[in-house]
């Protein structure tokens, strides 16, 4: 009491002393006293709202939000703990009980439903040495909640603790009752039992425990317990029960191990075998099958552990059967020969094959690997069976790309037949199924064709080879198709047969600059210029070429191979009255040059100077350099005859520049450097030049 008058005394003459300064602050600003003082006065206005903080620069020294909770937990002072009380006195003693007891109550009464609180009461009472107290608090407590798994658990434990076993043994068979779900109740009951002794009894609680069937640890604690006291019999009856109950493959390789340690050999076989039966399809797992395996192997049974892995890996479904392929590896190293462990390896890969191919059919490269390893393994019934299935998966796309893998099935497979079984007509019969399932209207593949006119000429049939070509090109021509008739014709020297193939190629594809270039040559090489003049004539006067420019240089080099300059000449002259292109004009030029007339050769250089100086084309100044270029190096060839100044006087002057750089939507995203060329005739004087800027400048700022 007086530290707190004491404190209530100095806050007191504190509050005086402020409103003094207050009265003396307010009688100085009404005399207008100077602005230091309405600042003071400002400022001891608001003790009791927040200070307003002038200086808003970072202090010299920061601290964390860390260090600030370390200091307070720091400088926390602990709670008070309450003093310790020594009873002396029976009086004292029953005080003291009556205060905790009434506290309980009081605590009870508030919230009936505090377990906690029903448990702790309990403890005490137990601590108090007053057994019948607290055994009537935890039956008020079971009143309350029944099905409290921590009550019944303490009740009892504060029995055997005081070794009240009857109390006990009608505590966990009043709990068992009520919960029989609750695993722990039957556990702790059927130890208390063993550890008393009473292994009937214990036995007893697990026979009654038994009959609502409980998870798979109960029956294996039950076991286990008959297995401490050497009942096997008794465990073995118990298995049985558990398997009648839960037969899953588990509980199975669970009796398969007692009696491979407890029993006999053919005890055990047994249980595996019945497993195998009574379950059916779910006996395909791989860990039975692998446990039964292994048993065989270690009773010496190499021909019995041998025939269960095969029989494992031909039932159980692929992705699965990772761990027996190894253990079966293993085994065959460790007891087989070469050939089985060969064949092990074999079936490994064939079953991944099988899983790829069954997830993805229409992954070619699969069925490839698939076909090389059974051609690999020489087995051709099931090379054959292999490429049957995969040329049964045709593609669902009438798109062409998705069909080259498929065709090399066929290919692959006629190839086969034909070298490696020697059946030519087996691999005949491939062909034509081949030929047959390609949709040739939508399109076609001259490989198919040219391979299946091949195997006939093997077989020494040209009727049929020709048959087969003559049928590709009515049906499906293709240039590739034309070139192999061609050549097989050449080959045989049948020349008559070879220019109706080409007649045909030139109806099919009058554009074909390469069909008309080997006719022509075909004459030449004949000897039949006047035939081959007209081939070339007849292919240049087309209306669409896909490459002209090949064709005229094949005539060109004809007629200049054959000695006929005029005609050569006159060639370039009709070419260039088509086109205006450099390579023309230097070419052109270079004719000229060689046969001596080097001022023809120079008024073609000209002409294809004016022609490129007055072309708008983006690439005219490049090509302007080149024609420049390859004229002065024919005027420094001329020698003394040549002019080299009056082109290098031509040449441009190279500078560098920069251009912007526009994406899709026409936006400028950046710069490049590039080269262009100042021609002399292009340089203007420099006040024209200033004048072109200044009006240049002066659009820009109107368009601004």
């Amino acid at each position: 009491v007086k530290v707190g008058v004491g404190r209530g005394a100095r806050l007191h003459v504190w509050f005086l002393k402020m409103e003094k300064q207050k009265k003396v602050v307010d009688r100085l600003m009404t005399k207008g006293e100077p602005t230091q003082a309405a600042n003071d006065r400002s400022n001891m206005r608001g003790f009791h709202s927040m200070a307003r903080v002038k200086n808003k620069q970072p202090a010299p020294v920061q601290i964390t939000a860390e260090q600030i909770l370390r200091e307070a937990k720091e400088r926390q002072e602990e709670d008070p703990k309450p003093p310790k009380q020594k009873i002396t006195d029976p009086d004292e003693l029953a005080d003291y009980r009556q205060r905790k007891r009434k506290e309980f109550e009081d605590g009870i009464r508030r919230n009936r439903n505090a377990i906690p609180l029903w448990v702790k009461y309990a403890m005490w009472e137990e601590t108090q040495l007053e057994f019948d107290r607290a055994r009537s608090v935890w039956e008020r407590a079971l009143e309350i909640d029944s099905r409290n798994v921590t009550i019944w658990l303490k009740y009892a434990e504060m029995e055997m603790r005081h070794r009240n076993i009857n109390r006990a043994r009608n505590i966990w068979d009043r709990a068992v009752a009520i919960l029989p779900r609750v695993d722990q109740f039957w556990y702790k009951y059927a130890y208390m039992e063993e550890m008393l002794g009473n292994v009937a009894g214990a036995r007893q609680i697990f026979d009654r425990w038994m009959q609502w069937v409980p998870e798979d640890n109960a029956w294996t604690s039950y076991i286990k317990m008959e297995l401490r006291y050497r009942e096997v019999e008794r465990a073995r009856e118990i298995f049985e029960r558990f398997i009648s109950v839960a037969p899953k493959v588990s509980t199975w390789m669970k009796y398969a191990k007692f009696e491979t340690k407890h029993g006999t050999i053919p005890q055990a076989r047994n249980v595996y075998e019945r497993a195998i039966e009574d379950l059916g399809e779910f006996a395909y797992e791989p860990e039975l099958l692998l446990a039964f395996a292994k048993f065989e192997e270690q009773v010496k049974e190499s021909e019995r552990a041998r025939a269960i892995y095969k029989f494992a890996l031909d039932n159980i479904p692929k992705s699965k059967a990772n761990e027996l392929y190894q253990a079966f590896v293993a085994f065959e190293k460790q007891h087989g020969d070469r050939e089985g462990i060969e064949d092990v390896i074999v079936s490994k890969r064939r079953f991944q094959y099988e899983e790829e191919v069954k997830e993805h059919p229409y992954n070619y490269d699969a069925w490839f690997d698939y076909v090389r390893l059974e051609e690999a393994n020489g087995d051709a019934e099931k090379v054959r069976e292999v490429y049957e299935r995969a040329i049964a998966q045709k593609p669902p796309s009438m798109e062409k790309r998705a069909w080259r893998r498929y065709v090399y099935l066929w290919i692959y497979y006629a190839v086969f037949e034909e070298v490696s079984l020697k059946d030519v007509e087996r691999a005949r019969l491939v062909y034509r199924e081949a030929l047959k399932v390609i949709p040739h209207s939508t399109f076609t593949f001259a490989k198919l064709w040219v391979m299946a006119a091949q195997l006939e000429i093997r077989q020494k049939d040209l009727a049929a080879a020709r048959k087969v070509l003559g049928r590709a090109i009515g049906t499906a021509p293709k240039e590739k198709i034309f070139k192999s008739y061609i050549e097989m014709e050449l080959q045989l020297g049948n020349i008559d047969r070879v220019r109706m193939i080409y007649e045909k190629q030139l109806e099919c594809f009058p554009a074909n600059c390469r069909a008309w270039t080997a006719f022509g040559e075909l004459e030449q090489s004949l000897g039949e210029l006047d035939r081959a003049r007209a081939i070339f004539e007849l292919g240049i006067s087309q209306s669409l070429l896909d490459m002209p420019e090949v064709l005229w240089k094949a005539y060109i080099d004809f007629e200049v191979s054959e000695g006929e300059t005029q005609r050569a000449r006159a060639l370039y002259s009709r070419l260039l009255e088509r086109t205006s292109h450099v390579k023309v004009f230097i070419s052109a030029a270079q004719f000229e040059s060689s046969a001596g007339e080097a001022d023809r050769a120079r008024a073609l250089y000209k002409k294809g100077d004016s022609a490129l100086q007055a072309s708008d084309h983006p690439t005219a100044k490049e090509e302007r350099v080149l024609l420049l270029d390859s004229w002065l190096a024919m005027e420094e060839g001329l020698g003394e005859a040549g002019d080299p100044e009056s082109v290098r006087a031509k040449q441009p002057k190279q500078i560098k520049k920069k251009r912007p750089i526009q994406n899709e939507e026409g936006q400028t995203t950046g710069w490049e450097e590039y080269f262009d060329y100042i021609f002399p005739d292009e340089q203007k004087p420099q006040a024209l030049k200033i004048l072109e800027m200044a009006h240049k400048w002066k659009k820009q700022k109107t368009d601004e």
